[in-house]
């Protein structure tokens, strides 16, 4: 399983969340602190925490399962999810 939704994102305690956003997109709202831009995922591998649940998200999800997949293939990171539906399945969901 890849993948992580937002109503089980809330009930996790001791994850590392990071947005692969463009700077740009962050700096609107953001769920985390800590912004990877997509194209420098593979180049910043030392951030990535690799004792703990990662959870991976992007505006819609699409970056966001690309990283995760390259992280498991290139890194055998197992311990990385994709935030199904992405920043917008946050903000839809602090609305209800």
């Amino acid at each position: 399983m890849n993948n992580i939704s937002i109503e089980e994102l809330v009930k996790e305690k001791d994850i590392q969340i990071i947005d692969v956003r463009e700077k740009y997109e962050h700096d609107n709202g953001c769920i985390g602190n800590i912004n990877i831009p997509m194209g420098k995922v593979l180049d910043s591998i030392n951030r990535i925490d690799k004792t703990k649940k990662v959870v991976i998200y992007c505006q819609t999800g699409r970056r966001a399962s690309a990283v995760v997949y390259m992280l498991r293939t290139k890194y055998s990171l197992k311990n990385v999810l994709n935030l199904t539906g992405g920043y917008e399945a946050y903000l839809n969901h602090k609305l209800t």
